[in-house]
Parts: C-alpha cells; structure tokens; sequence
C-alpha cells in the first residue's frame, strides 16, 4: 500500500498485520510463509510473548472449480471450518499459560494467493455471522477498512474487536497489506469472461438470511450426509433450503456411466431417499431422458417444464414452475433439476427464494452456490437481477391477499417472527395493473440468454467428475484455483470488495 514504512522487526509480526477477530484470541493474516515461532508478540502487548496456535485450511477444504469459478467453499466446508475453529478456542480456553493467566492465542492464516485468501476471509466472516452473531458489515469490517482509502483506524475508544473484526496495525506492516489487499469477485462455473461481480458481503448476507429463515441448522446438519451425497455416484444433489428445496443432476432412463467418466442415475436410484425425506414433487427443466411415470407411480408428482440449456426461462414457463412449488402440499418438499442441476435449476429456485423470502438476486446465487457449488451461470445471473422486483412485487400480492394469504404461507418454512422481513401494505388496482404489465413483458434478454450455450450442461458434467477423481488422489498435488494468470486478470479488472 502507498506509503507504508520499510519493514523492521516489529512489522514482520504476524498479529501485528493481522486482522483481529476476538481480542488477543483470535486472529487471521495472509502469510507468503508460515509462522517460523510459536511464540510471537501480541499485537497491543509490549514485550510479552505467548504461545500462537496457527492454522491453515488452504490444502483441506479446497474448492474444486468447473472452470473458472474458485469460490465460495461450499457448506460442508464451512460446517468443518467452524468445527475445527470451536475446537481449537475451547483448547486454547482452557489452556494457561502465564502467571497473570493469560491464554494462547489463535491466528488463522491462508496463503497469499487472491483465490486462496478469499476464501479464507469468506470462511471467518461467515464464522462471526454464525457463531458471534455480528451482521456482515460488522464480520467484515476489518478486512474492508483499508480498501476504503487507507486511513487511520478511528481512535481506539469508539469500536472494539467484541463488536466487530478490526483492521491490522496502522501503520500496515507487508502482512498487513497482503491481509487487506484487494479481493477478487467470485466468478460463475463458465470458461468466459463474468461480468456479474458476486463478493464476499452477497455470501455473508445470503448465508445470514439462510440462517434466519431456518434454510440450515448446524445443530442438525449431517456433514457426512451432505457429502456423501454430493458425490455424482450417489446422486449429486443438495439441499437449498433443509427439508423443502432440494437440486439435484438429472436422472436417464437406466442408471449409465458416459464415456467422460460421469456416472447418470436412474429415478429408481432416488425413489427410496425421496420418499424417506418427503419429497412430493419433482421438477424437470431439460429435455425428456427418463420416464416420469416412475416417480409418478412412488406417489411423487412429476412436472415437465422444457427450456433451453444455459438460456433464462421465458416468463411464462417460470410462472408455472414456481406455482408448482407453491402448490407443492404442507410437509412435503420439491426436488428441481435440469440436466447438471446447476444453470436452469439454479435460476428457476432463486425465483421462488426471491418470491417469498424477498431475498436479492445476488444472496440467492450465493446462497445456491453455497449449498450446491456453480448454480446460476452466465446470463442467469442478470436474469435473476432484472426479475427481483417483479418477485417481490409478486410475493408481496400474495402474502396481503387475504384469499391467498393463508395458502402461501402454509407451504413454505416459516421464519422467525423477529427475523422475517415484512412486506410493504397492499398493492392499489393501479399499482397491480402496472405489475400485471411487467409480467407480461419479460426483461430484455441477449442471444445468449434466449438460445442458451450448446452443452453447457455436458461440459459441467465432465468437469465435475474431474474434480471428483482429483479430490479423491491423495498422491495428487492440490490444485492452487483458478491459475494465478486468471488471478492476475481479476485484480487488474474488478474493483474491491466493497461493506
């Protein structure tokens, strides 16, 4: 950063460079090199060492990409990230090891790799949110202050790390300005250029909301179901929202392996699961490649709603899919897939969390992606963005209706009292007439987003069972994703992560 001092001892510090998450416990810095000491000064503590329990999580939890798409780490990860963070603070905590009774400290470090990095800070910011119940700008602070101009911190009176994550030392040492460095936007699963720039604060807010609305519960989360399930050969799905709105590859007529090594289901291979967790409907948005019947004669409703893959779903078709969820009975849940689960059974759920949760088209896509990596692609991403309104508009009618207020809120979870966010009054008959008008005309859609991506969906395909034999080679070196020329681009083009 301009005019920061030449390094000395005391800058090459790593708590000095870090940022501060819990005071003197908890801390997180971007190391080119590991901590060569266990014993490192406190950052506010002239002259006195204590032990430093550092970890690192860059060659555990790894994002395995599509294409060039490196984050963020999806919610088994995350759920291991906390666990192991809640282990090492109880360790810590009941650890003395000074005669005034001070304890170790704990640093969180990550490499300085832009993708790594990211989702290092994606991964102790959602950890504020969850388990210190700070909102995003609070769980980000921190990491924010100095990509806003690079000024002193505020005096040391008027915020404290109990309220909020703090920014490192000032004046920066070289850890601390690779700590607060610019962060890239999170890219789509696609080989091309996105122009839809996602960050960290559209992931903390979508997994804030997701919390509240009941979406999750680490409390109950199963993580060795959650990966196991995951998995292509054991029917590549995901919960979206726990209980109610699972995505999920779609099924063939028999159960078959492609010649790229991807392994395709058959609904037989589902059947028994859905019916264990109360799945009444299935939706399917690509082309016929099993029997509907089948799912049908299981007691589970099938509905066929065609379009094209990698396009965004003309308004009328995406009317229907989200009534159906709607219609779907009290207690049951949707299953939603195209051909990978991913682009169109993406868009088509984001709809429905936009509708009744009133969420913004970037917390759904974080949200989806969170849960299941690589949803929403390409132009689906500005789709989302142009419908917002006419979704909340749409919600809005239904949830101050009284003929149809009980009906919709009976069929999808029920948030907190305190956390749901009301609707605005009831519409007057000029303002549902203007809504009725924005239905009917679609947003404007380029080519790409009318005729879709040929084999799109066969590509994700491929890749994900890539990634899968990767991850599965022990002997085979971490991949550091996306490659550092990509990381390069994103620096020179995005603008910073903004609070």
């Amino acid at each position: 950063m301009p005019g920061a001092p030449p390094p000395t001892n005391a800058s090459k510090n790593p708590l000095r460079g870090a940022v501060e998450i819990l005071p003197d416990a908890l801390y997180y810095a971007a190391l080119s090199t590991p901590p060569s000491s266990s014993k490192i000064l406190l950052r506010n503590k002239k002259n006195q060492k204590i032990p430093v329990m550092c970890f690192c999580i860059d060659a555990t939890l790894v994002y395995w990409n599509f294409f060039l798409d490196f984050g963020p780490l999806n919610l088994g990860q995350l759920y291991r990230f906390r666990s192991r963070l809640n282990e090492l603070l109880q360790q810590a905590n009941r650890t003395t090891v000074t005669s005034a009774g001070e304890k170790p400290a704990i640093l969180f470090y990550s490499s300085a790799h832009p993708a790594k990095r990211t989702n290092a800070v994606y991964l102790i910011c959602a950890w504020q949110v969850l388990e210190l119940r700070r909102s995003p700008e609070q769980a980000f602070f921190g990491f924010s202050y100095y990509n806003t101009g690079g000024k002193p911190p505020p005096t040391p009176n008027s915020m404290t790390a109990q309220e909020r994550s703090l920014p490192p030392t000032w004046p920066l040492s070289p850890i601390g300005e690779m700590t607060v460095a610019r962060l890239p936007t999170f890219h789509d699963a696609s080989p091309v250029q996105c122009n839809y720039n996602l960050n960290i604060m559209h992931c903390l807010h979508g997994l804030k909301k997701a919390m509240e609305f009941g979406f999750f519960d680490f409390k109950t989360f199963n993580v060795d179901e959650y990966e196991y399930f995951e998995q292509v050969e054991n029917g590549d799905l995901n919960w979206i929202v726990q209980g109610k709105i699972l995505a999920f590859a779609g099924p063939s007529f028999q159960k078959k392996i492609s010649p790229e090594g991807y392994c395709t289901l058959a609904p037989s291979d589902y059947i028994p699961y859905f019916q264990k967790r109360n799945v009444g409907l299935v939706v399917r948005l690509n082309k016929k490649m099993y029997e509907e019947q089948d799912f049908i004669r299981a007691g589970i409703q099938h509905l066929h709603q065609f379009y094209i893959d990698g396009s965004c779903p003309p308004m009328d078709i995406l009317q229907n899919v989200v009534r159906s969820f709607e219609e779907v009975p009290k207690g049951k849940a949707f299953a939603v897939h195209c051909k990978a689960g991913l682009g169109r059974t993406g868009t088509c759920i984001g709809a429905y969390l936009m509708k009744h949760y009133r969420m913004t088209a970037p917390e759904v896509i974080a949200w989806q992606r969170i849960c299941r990596p690589g949803m929403v692609i390409g132009p689906q991403q500005q789709f989302l963005e142009d419908i917002q309104n006419i979704m909340w508009q749409e919600g809005q009618m239904m949830y101050s209706s009284p003929i149809t207020q009980h009906l919709s809120t009976s069929r999808i979870p029920s948030p907190n009292k305190s956390t749901r966010r009301p609707y605005p009054e009831p519409r007057t008959p000029q303002q549902q007439q203007q809504l009725q008008l924005q239905q009917q005309t679609p947003p404007p859609q380029t080519s790409e987003a009318v005729h879709g991506i040929p084999g799109q969906a066969d590509g994700l395909l491929a890749r994900r069972k890539r990634g899968e034999q990767q991850s599965n080679n022990i002997n085979k070196p971490v991949p550091v994703t996306p490659d550092t020329s990509i990381t390069s681009d994103y620096n020179n083009n995005n603008s910073p992560q903004g609070t």
